[in-house]
């Protein structure tokens, strides 16, 4: 047989998606898992959003769309990103994708061409470096630490920055971190990619899951120099709970929105018209869905963190913004199971957690950072509870 593509070949399987796929045989097997890998919200997609995809199914708004989608939800995000980031960018330049992920792909596969740098913070969502490699880019971490509240500094942007530098990828609240980029931040990343003429891929899916009176401030809202720059990706999955849903979108310059129409045309068209129909009501129907959701997140957000931080040998700052903690555990690798087996890095303290505690979480390894697991708190209180219990109790049993 005639070989398959050696680039999809090379491609590593999403981590995140895995355990929390093995998670759920187990539990459908009949073992209690606890699984805080999945990243999704944890509550149900807001009523007026179901009726307004239902609405759209018996008024038989069933048929093919434009490929960049459907006017009412361009419009709804170009009436987004002006009320709530300051930015005025119309619906002709914007695309309609099947989730974040796909309107990230889309960018990459767009802007490049073999042996082109994408500058990405690590730890960094495990896909980004993925897709770069996918579309025959070279993937350049600048890395962070616990100690450096997991953010890079402006100097090391700058020091990763070559000839071949294409473009900054950055997320914004951090997955997975829970790191926040404020203002000040942001101001200095733009100087710098302004005067590099570095194209920033900001990814602000988490943009409204921010704790302690934090806003969003987008990169692109910090003057027309950068804003010239900025290719948006966001959707509607975290902060409408609407994952199953699909719906992303790219909002950007207009070549590169063309473009990009161009690629989805022949690829995969548009989205489902019914989640189109629903995340018009999505975005026309306020945050106070959102703010309420946050709230709870806030309190899980200060139990998980407190929990973590009372287990001596874990390193647990707190997040800022998104559901995600992600504690520094090195403390306990070269520590052994009490079946013998020695903990080498995050793959094998998630294994034996899984294995031994019923316990799911993702290794640091798949984020870029092995010395750190990741904790979603997108769940109930009580799931939180048992699994801070069942982490506290494996980690002390090592020896």
């Amino acid at each position: 047989m005639k070989p398959l593509s050696s680039s999809v070949l090379a491609l590593a399987p999403s981590m995140t998606v895995a355990i929390d796929t093995r998670a759920k045989e187990l539990q459908a097997a009949g073992q209690d898992i606890v699984a805080l890998g999945a990243g999704e919200p944890d509550f149900d997609t807001p009523d007026h959003i179901k009726d307004a995809a239902i609405a759209s199914l018996r008024e038989g708004k069933t048929k093919y769309t434009s490929p960049t989608g459907i006017p009412e939800l361009k419009q709804a995000v170009s009436d987004k990103l002006l009320r709530e980031n300051g930015i005025q960018i119309p619906p002709d330049q914007i695309v309609i994708s099947s989730g974040v992920k796909h309107a990230v792909a889309n960018v990459l596969q767009t802007l490049l061409n073999p042996g082109d740098e994408v500058i990405i913070p690590a730890p960094y969502w495990v896909t980004y470096p993925e897709l770069v490699k996918l579309y025959g880019g070279t993937p350049v971490f600048v890395h962070s630490s616990v100690e450096t509240g997991y953010k890079i500094t402006p100097e090391a942007l700058e020091a990763a920055i070559t000839p071949r530098t294409k473009a900054f990828l950055l997320c914004n609240p951090s997955n997975p971190t829970g790191m926040v980029y404020g203002r000040s931040d942001l101001e200095a990343f733009a100087k710098i990619l302004v005067k590099h003429d570095v194209y920033v891929i900001s990814d602000e899916i988490y943009e409204h899951i921010l704790y302690d009176g934090r806003k969003p401030v987008s990169i692109a809202s910090l003057g027309d120099d950068i804003a010239a720059l900025t290719l948006i990706v966001n959707g509607v999955s975290k902060a409408y709970a609407m994952t199953g849903w699909r719906i992303g979108f790219f909002a950007g310059p207009a070549r590169i929105a063309k473009a990009i129409g161009a690629l989805q045309s022949q690829a995969t068209h548009h989205p489902a018209n019914v989640s189109q129909y629903a995340a018009v009501a999505a975005l026309n129907g306020g945050l106070e869905f959102v703010y309420k959701m946050g709230e709870e997140f806030t309190r899980r957000r200060d139990f998980v963190v407190a929990a973590l931080r009372a287990i001596p040998g874990v390193k647990a700052p707190l997040p800022e913004g998104a559901f995600y903690a992600l504690p520094e555990v090195s403390s306990f690798y070269g520590k052994k199971t009490p079946k013998g087996k020695v903990i080498q890095g995050s793959l094998d303290l998630c294994a034996y957690l899984l294995a031994d505690e019923l316990l799911a979480v993702v290794p640091g390894a798949a984020f870029g950072d092995d010395r750190c697991i990741r904790l979603s708190y997108a769940t109930s209180m009580d799931n939180l509870q048992k699994a801070m219990d069942r982490l506290r109790h494996g980690l002390t049993a090592l020896v």
